[in-house]
């Protein structure tokens, strides 16, 4: 007999966030539990099929299977090209307001 443990499921928007918990069987995988959390129904136009999972903060594989007290984090999608978006930041402020570092000098003293 195996014993079901603990685990969450949790989304979340810049304005709003949903942790569920959830109690799973062993070999359960991070997909299959984000599925069961029934998570999506709660936000409209998620689809845990396309987004990428992780557990704590690291991406992990639709598969890997889960361990007692694992959150599984449902990502949302990028809105930019993270390097696209620093470039558009730059030339929003202009090049005059770019900070150059200046090297630091060490002075010796007798």
């Amino acid at each position: 007999m195996s014993t079901k443990f603990s685990i969450e499921v949790a989304y979340a928007l810049p304005s709003r966030q949903l942790i569920l918990k959830l109690e799973v069987e062993p070999g359960t995988t991070a997909i299959e539990a984000a599925r069961q959390s029934g998570i999506a129904d709660h936000f409209e136009g998620l689809d845990i099929d396309t987004s990428r999972l992780g557990i704590f903060g690291k991406q992990v594989a639709a598969t890997t299977l889960l361990q007692a007290g694992d959150r599984v984090e449902i990502y949302r999608p990028l809105q930019a090209d993270p390097k696209m978006a620093r470039r558009n930041r730059v030339k929003q402020q202009g090049a005059s307001k770019i900070r150059h570092k200046t090297p630091s000098v060490a002075v010796r003293t007798r």
